[in-house]
């Protein structure tokens, strides 16, 4: 085999991040100089590890209630006998912070996108209208909250989870979501601390 065939291998190997661990990033070496090669300089860092998990929860919310609890960066499913599913998310940066205790309106599998006029007047240069999808800022599933304009999604930046910088909105790893949106039904309470 050739050198660069050797080469383009790695850098594909490389680039698709394939790895038995998925903590772990896989080093390449070009086989000549055996350098490290660097196939993705500009790649985002991986999502925080916040595994989600089962909790002892002595809370006073009643199972099936949601809880954001902001400040931990934290999501709780409140289930029975003192316990809750415990998520990471990302939540509004300073200026977008807000608390509350809204309904789930709506469900919505892989959403379209529009962002609101509000957003649009600080950030001019997003696209009016994205179909859902992968590459998609609301990720794999949302939850509407009440009439307003926030939502518990999931997200195509999950290196954003455990960080204050959306406008508001929850956001979760899209596995994260996907579970939680199976778990909780139109009419959940939602309550968000700050």
């Amino acid at each position: 085999m050739n050198r660069r065939l050797v080469l383009a291998a790695a850098l594909s190997l490389a680039a698709s991040g394939a790895s038995a661990n998925p903590f772990v990033q896989t080093i390449m070496f070009d086989p000549d100089t055996r350098e490290p090669l660097v196939a993705r300089p500009h790649a985002p860092a991986r999502a925080p590890a916040i595994p989600r998990e089962i909790v002892a929860y002595d809370g006073p919310y009643a199972p099936g209630t949601v809880v954001v609890n902001t400040a931990e960066r934290r999501l709780y499913l409140v289930l029975a006998d003192g316990r809750a599913l415990r998520y990471g998310i990302g939540v509004g940066r300073p200026g977008f912070e807000w608390a509350g205790s809204p309904t789930i309106t709506r469900k919505q599998e892989w959403p379209d996108w529009r962002p609101p006029v509000q957003m649009l007047r600080r950030r001019p240069d997003l696209p009016r209208f994205m179909a859902g999808g992968p590459d998609n800022p609301l990720g794999a599933r949302a939850l509407y909250l009440g009439s307003s304009l926030y939502r518990i999604h999931g997200s195509n930046e999950p290196h954003t989870i455990g960080q204050a910088v959306s406008s508001g909105c929850i956001r979760m790893l899209n596995e994260d979501v996907i579970d939680l949106y199976d778990r909780v039904r139109v009419g959940t309470r939602v309550v968000v601390l700050r």
